[in-house]
């Protein structure tokens, strides 16, 4: 989807009864589609993992659960390597471990374990995975987006031909630094990626009642910057529209801009639904979105090409399970940080 008018609307996107239906495939090979098929159902099994420890009290931190927009994370992270720099929010589990961040270190991380990517000290909402490109998330809404402006500027003046990402919601479209870091990126040609991850609410407030259109993509063409808005549960169509428009940025240095539209199952906090909130979050508005499950989309669409059986499928999740499980066990037997670690990772000598 490619609109012209700048104050053109999602349309058929926000439908949840539209586009339900199996993916195309656009002929890539068996051994991609189930990669890709097997990191979104990897950042799922451990968000519904996580969920049932948080249920048991395990968990203490607060976790925003990203289920149902794994498309979004392992689409993008599929054209980007570990020398860029990617960006995250409060809910980003996805995105770190779309980009190859480590199970274990996660789940010991929302823990509060030593051993966790942040050693213990950050929770669900501070990761950190630099080694494989992921360079931290925040819970203030867009504070990570003019970091990642920066970094684009930094990859720039090294021209390094590396990019800058900053995952966010639709939320941040009403913070005033995405505007700003808009404007920079677009007047200094900066390498860097904006992805706004429209699920249609911030917190527990539908766009409708917070704007005036419910495209986000529009800021971005008020600031000359090419922009993409497209099916976010889509995860074929995330990984050929970033991959077209990161070629560009590359080889051009300038910035770009993905809305993918997409839709939480989850609270805004915790696994509960809260379908007792928002004008449009309901039960039957939720059970439609979810025949949008973009693993189901692209599993329907593997079977139908006979390049995955339901067999196969099984034996999938079974591993993924399993190897989930035994990174959980570790965990929960890992050491806490000591008290004296508060003053080592606070303080830079």
């Amino acid at each position: 989807m490619h609109p012209q008018n700048i104050s053109q609307g999602l349309g058929e996107l926000v439908d949840p009864l539209k586009f339900n239906h199996p993916l195309n495939l656009c002929g890539l090979t068996r051994e991609k589609t189930f990669s890709l098929l097997k990191n979104m159902l990897t950042i799922r099994i451990i968000e519904e993992k996580i969920s049932h420890l948080i249920v048991r009290g395990v968990v203490k931190t607060p976790c925003h659960l990203g289920t149902g927009q794994e498309a979004i994370a392992v689409g993008i992270s599929e054209n980007l390597t570990k020398h860029d720099y990617a960006f995250g929010t409060h809910r980003s589990h996805s995105h770190y471990l779309a980009m190859g961040g480590g199970v274990y270190e996660l789940i010991a991380e929302v823990l509060g374990k030593k051993e966790g990517a942040s050693k213990g000290m950050g929770g669900s909402m501070h990761l950190y995975g630099g080694e494989v490109g992921f360079m931290g998330s925040v819970p203030i809404v867009g504070a990570t987006i003019p970091i990642a402006v920066g970094a684009a500027m930094a990859a720039k003046m090294d021209n390094n031909q590396a990019i800058a990402v900053c995952f966010f919601g639709d939320g941040a479209a009403e913070e005033g630094v995405l505007h700003e870091s808009l404007n920079l990126a677009s007047a200094y040609n900066l390498p860097v990626l904006f992805v706004c991850e429209n699920n249609l609410y911030s917190s527990h407030l539908d766009i409708n009642l917070r704007q005036p259109c419910d495209r986000v993509a529009r800021f971005a063409q008020a600031h000359c910057i090419e922009a993409v808005t497209i099916d976010g549960n889509d995860v074929v169509g995330v990984r050929d529209a970033s991959l077209n428009l990161i070629k560009k940025m590359r080889s051009e240095c300038r910035p770009g801009f993905i809305e993918a539209v997409t839709y939480r199952w989850c609270g805004h906090v915790g696994p509960d639904e809260n379908i007792d909130v928002g004008v449009r979050r309901s039960k039957s508005e939720l059970d439609a979105w979810k025949q949008r499950d973009p693993i189901k989309r692209l599993r329907q669409a593997m079977m139908l090409e006979e390049s995955l059986t339901e067999s196969s499928y099984l034996q999938l999740v079974d591993n993924i399970n399993g190897m989930v499980d035994e990174a959980i066990i570790k965990a929960e037997k890992a050491p806490y940080p000591k008290n004296e670690a508060l003053y080592d990772l606070v303080y830079e000598a």
